[in-house]
């Protein structure tokens, strides 16, 4: 009666190791879900970037305005006849003022 009873329990677990542990077993499929779940996070982020840089695409095509703005911002660019004022915070000037006595 051992005998059957071992077998049994020998059986049933060998039953249970390709559930749990095997190559479509709960183990592989809670990680592969982990997984999708950390892709779709990083694709919704790669969307949103893409949205904003096909707009960026949309104003430099039909605008002058998007360009002109950059020519501003990143080149420090101004138009003829405009006067370029820059306004320093006040812990920039301290500093400044600082180093020159």
């Amino acid at each position: 009666m051992r005998i059957v009873i071992y077998s049994m329990l020998v059986l049933l677990i060998a039953i249970q190791y390709p559930l749990w542990l095997g190559k479509g077993g709960w183990l592989k499929v809670y990680e592969m879900e982990r997984q999708v779940e950390l892709q779709e996070a990083k694709n919704s982020l790669l969307a949103l970037r893409n949205a904003k840089l096909s707009g960026d695409v949309k104003d430099l095509k039909d605008g002058t305005r998007a360009i002109e703005e950059r020519a501003r911002v990143e080149h420090g660019l101004i138009k003829e006849g405009e006067f370029f004022v820059q306004i320093l915070p006040t812990d920039k000037i301290s500093n400044t003022q600082a180093t020159k006595q």
